[in-house]
């Protein structure tokens, strides 16, 4: 695994991390990592979650649309 060392950030940018690692219980340093991983994590795991997603949103017909489609053009 690499090393990454960031210089320069802003202290809002600090002070959010540092409250987002507080209310999920964990360091700063994880919090980044975790972060990181979930923008740029293997393809595989951002369709997963976009299936998992999808999956909670309520179902459309294709009827349903089409009313959608033709109020949007009046």
């Amino acid at each position: 695994m690499g090393t990454l060392t960031i210089r320069s950030l802003p202290e809002d940018v600090i002070q959010g991390v540092k409250t987002s690692a507080e209310l999920h219980n964990r360091s700063m340093e994880q919090e980044i990592r975790e972060l990181l991983q979930r923008r740029y994590g293997p393809r595989s795991e951002v369709l997963l979650r976009i299936r998992n997603r999808w999956a909670e949103l309520p179902r459309t017909e294709a009827n349903e649309v089409e009313q959608w489609r033709q109020k949007g053009r009046r």
